[in-house]
């Protein structure tokens, strides 16, 4: 195999748990909430599908059907389709939606996968392209860089800088350009059989890991490098 691409959400990072996530905004903007309202809160949060990179909503309002369908072509529909998840959930302040957006692009928000860093490195030792091909509506690069794994990553290839989504195609295909790869000499490792399935389209090998919490995931992505040997 010439390169691998990866997913960035449930295969090489994992975002915060929604309590967390809600703790850390609240604290920011000052507000304190009672315990069991705060975490009835994360809990309702999660179920409407505020956070990105956490579950999809257990029930997508019709009004926002067609922004979901698109969410990842644009940073503006990223934040519209999130926000109007999360505003479905009472809050004490109206600015905490979009505080809450903006907290979850943050580097303290994602933590990588324990074996991230040892196959990104073992990668690059053997000079296999590595590739990020993400659905997102932000700039996730500064989150590789604060984790130390930005310097095993050859190209970002993100789909609200291309205005197409997983599973299409064409985002793999810029990919595999940018890594000077054959397609059907590339492994492309994701979470989401639907979206990153799409990279079969263009011949490359597709490998599945599981979207789990990084404690009960140590080594899911070890396997990839005897795909590649």
């Amino acid at each position: 195999m010439a390169a691998v691409l990866f997913d960035f959400s449930g295969t090489l990072f994992r975002i915060e748990s929604a309590e967390s996530w809600l703790r850390a905004v609240l604290a920011e903007a000052g507000h304190t909430l009672p315990e069991l309202e705060l975490t009835g809160a994360a809990r309702a949060l999660e179920a409407a599908g505020g956070l990105p990179g956490g579950p999809e909503p257990v029930e997508l309002p019709a009004d926002l059907a067609g922004l979901w369908a698109v969410r990842d072509e644009s940073a503006e529909l990223h934040r519209a389709a999130y926000t109007g998840l999360s505003r479905r959930v009472p809050l004490p302040d109206p600015g905490l939606y979009d505080a809450l957006y903006d907290r979850h692009m943050t580097p303290a928000a994602w933590s990588p996968y324990p074996d991230a860093e040892k196959v990104l490195r073992t990668l690059r030792e053997r000079g296999i392209g590595v590739g990020v091909v993400s659905n997102i509506g932000w700039d996730l690069r500064p989150v590789f860089r604060a984790h130390g794994l930005d310097a095993y990553v050859d190209t970002y290839v993100l789909s609200y800088e291309h205005g197409v989504q997983k599973p299409d195609p064409r985002l793999f295909s810029v990919a595999c350009e940018a890594l000077g790869a054959d397609p059907r000499r590339v492994v492309m490792v994701g979470d989401n059989r639907a979206a990153d399935g799409g990279a079969a389209a263009l011949g490359c090998r597709v490998h599945f890991v599981d979207h789990l919490p990084v404690d009960r995931r140590p080594d899911a992505l070890l396997p990839v490098l005897d795909l590649v040997s």
